[in-house]
């Protein structure tokens, strides 16, 4: 079999080549030409596959090693019989660290409490019921927001858009990029959304750019619609608006998503998939192995003593380093994620000298103990 996948998926070299042989290429050497005669492609979001790349290849499988697909023209796959397949959760517990240290690092940016707030979750997948659960763990209010799961469920877990505008004093979206039909979530956050805005709630964006309309949250900020911005994903990347991101609070390189653990995961479910499509020996897979994080022991008592779990939660991964490399080199955007530093969840970390009543919400945040 002949596979080209892209060079800076991780944890793919050396366990890939006992499916095939594998040509790495960067993701704007992916072309009509390149690809002409390989079998599987396993991708991320860089490059777009559709009719201009893909006709006369002899493509039958495409893996993208990333939750969202809007880069694949599913339609054109459908047609013409290529099967596709993202990865969808691989990083949701990336994601959820990402909130929870910038929920924190931005409480203290603004000088609130983040018990007794109100957060509205827009998009409830698998990100979302996470967040929600991490938001939960700091003592807020939460609100959800997701209509097509609550058309398809009773109950009355979800709220609508308008309640979400009006109560929530933090609104984060976690939806997928879809630019038509009854649920378009294309420039969802645009100059009408913040004119009708109840608070002026913080913003936090790590799903996809173009959700939030870059005019309209400028617009926003200037006017004082909203009180900050969290944003990791931007329309246009990777050329962002640098007035843009000098006005967020703390803006990083679509880098939400980029744990270790994720980056395995999503490589992990694509090989996974190969596997099953052309009906091959999942063994080979099971040699991805994650290092370890530098310090993976954390003493609660080297911590002062007021919210020592918050500590440890920053002790895993803090956004403001992020933000600073990109603030200060923005030109570097696709250099800082093509070569992102070793991240670990919080189930690589072994905390110790914890107190009686820390221990039930360590182990709710998933550490080890």
């Amino acid at each position: 079999m002949k596979i080209i996948a892209d060079a800076h998926i991780p944890f793919l070299k050396g366990v890939g080549e006992q499916y095939g042989e594998i040509t790495y290429l960067n993701g704007n050497e992916f072309t009509r030409e390149t690809i002409q005669d390989a079998d599987t492609l396993i991708v991320r979001t860089v490059t777009h596959f559709g009719e201009e790349m893909l006709e006369g290849s002899k493509v039958k499988l495409i893996c993208s090693a990333t939750i969202g697909f809007d880069h694949i023209d599913t339609a054109y796959c459908q047609a013409k019989g290529i099967r596709w397949a993202n990865a969808p959760g691989c990083n949701s517990g990336s994601v959820q660290q990402y909130i929870s240290s910038a929920l924190i690092e931005i409480s203290r940016i603004k000088s609130f409490s983040l018990e007794g707030k109100t957060i509205g979750i827009i998009g409830v997948g698998n990100v979302g019921k996470k967040v929600a659960k991490i938001a939960r763990l700091l003592g807020m209010k939460v609100l959800l927001n997701d209509p097509p799961r609550q058309r398809a469920e009773s109950g009355n877990e979800f709220t609508d858009l308008d309640t979400i505008k009006r109560e929530a004093d933090i609104i984060t979206f976690h939806t997928p990029l879809t630019k038509a039909g009854q649920d378009k979530t294309h420039h969802l956050a645009d100059e009408e959304f913040f004119a009708t805005l109840g608070k002026k709630p913080i913003i936090i964006n790590t799903a996809r750019g173009p959700i939030v309309e870059t005019v309209a949250i400028k617009n926003a900020i200037r006017q004082g619609k909203i009180s900050g911005a969290i944003i990791d994903c931007w329309e246009n990347e990777p050329n962002i608006d640098l007035e843009y991101m000098k006005m967020v609070d703390i803006a990083t390189p679509h880098i939400a998503g980029y744990s270790a653990d994720g980056k395995a995961n999503a490589t992990r479910m694509s090989l996974e998939t190969l596997a099953e499509f052309y009906g091959l020996d999942k063994t080979p897979i099971l040699k991805i192995n994650i290092p370890e994080p530098e310090s993976p022991t954390i003493d609660l008592n080297s911590f002062p003593a007021d919210k020592r779990i918050y500590h440890a939660l920053l002790h895993t991964y803090s956004t403001q380093a992020d933000n600073d490399r990109l603030k200060a080199n923005p030109q570097n955007f696709t250099y800082f994620r093509e070569r992102y530093p070793l991240r670990r969840e919080n189930i690589a970390y072994n905390v110790i000298n914890y107190l009686p009543q820390e221990k039930e919400i360590l182990q709710d945040w998933g550490f080890r103990l």
